[in-house]
């Protein structure tokens, strides 16, 4: 089984932030619109290996302590801001295309997955997740007596 992205109300999320952005306004609780809101999505790649699953996210840029990485009924949650230093309009920037802000991302965990052993770590500006696979159990031969 594989890991898979965990967004079911992203359309509606997404358009209630553009709403709550142009109104200037916040209609839902702190914790709750942190968690839905994104200003940026980091790309990952996930990889089934023969142990376990493996997450890879760019986030360049990123500082180590402001990534949190937390799993709970299932769901690994990666979450954090990317911080950009302050710039003023006269110096000459046209373009800005680096992404800035606050990130989200959300998997779901598949039941082969080891809730216990999870491990994050950070270089390069890439996040590895590491999430072993529970023990397979092997069935077991019962033998038969005869009476």
């Amino acid at each position: 089984m594989s890991l898979i992205r965990y967004e079911p109300w992203g359309f509606v999320n997404r358009l209630q932030r553009d709403l709550d952005r142009l109104l200037g306004a916040s209609t839902a609780p702190a914790e709750e619109s942190a968690a839905t809101a994104s200003d940026w999505l980091p790309a990952v790649d996930i990889k089934e290996e023969p142990n376990g699953f493996v997450i890879h996210a760019d986030l360049p840029g990123v500082n180590p302590k402001d990534i949190d990485v937390t799993l709970e009924n299932g769901l690994l949650t990666i979450r954090g801001e990317r911080r950009v230093e302050a710039r003023e309009e006269r110096d000459g920037y046209r373009r800005v295309e680096r992404a800035s802000g606050l990130f989200f991302r959300r998997f779901s965990m598949p039941d082969t997955a080891a809730p216990d052993g999870v491990e994050a770590k950070y270089a390069n500006g890439v996040l590895e997740v590491r999430i072993p696979k529970q023990p397979q159990v092997q069935p077991r031969r019962i033998k038969v007596d005869a009476a």
